[in-house]
């Protein structure tokens, strides 16, 4: 084969540090357009972002070129200095396979984070996205 083709849709999902609440709801939406300021450059593709105070989700398209860690890594670092001196995310994150067929509720499960959250809390639900995802984990280390 000549060409190399991939669609491979990941959940992306991680935490201020400390799961501190330092995403205000008023700067949300700034901040989803420069996540996706960041992953233009670097020709990730967006499906959806959004997220709470203390947390984000994204679902995205990882190029080929680029490891998953290090895209992780320049989302991270980019948006954590324009959010300033005093925020920072925390190290880990989780990163969950999307099949097609699941795309749109992906993007509605991330586009309704407030309501969701109304019945579950962050903690509970990166555990309910391990257990669906079959991730082996540790509880005592899971959050930090």
């Amino acid at each position: 084969m000549s060409h190399s083709y991939a669609h491979n849709p990941v959940h992306l999902v991680f935490s201020t540090k400390e799961r501190r609440r330092l995403i205000v709801k008023e700067s949300q939406p700034r901040l989803w357009v420069y996540l996706a300021g960041i992953c233009k450059k670097q020709r990730i593709f967006v499906h959806a972002i959004g997220g709470m105070e203390d947390h984000i989700h994204m679902l995205i398209e990882i190029p080929l070129r680029m490891a998953f860690s290090d895209a992780i890594k320049e989302i991270k670092t980019g948006s954590s200095q324009w959010m300033g001196a005093r925020f920072a995310w925390q190290v880990g994150f989780g990163v969950f396979g999307v099949s097609e067929s699941n795309v749109n509720t992906v993007i509605r499960y991330i586009r309704n984070q407030e309501t969701h959250h109304r019945k579950m809390t962050y903690e509970q639900e990166f555990i309910a996205l391990l257990q669906k995802h079959g991730v082996p984990y540790d509880r005592r280390f899971v959050l930090g």
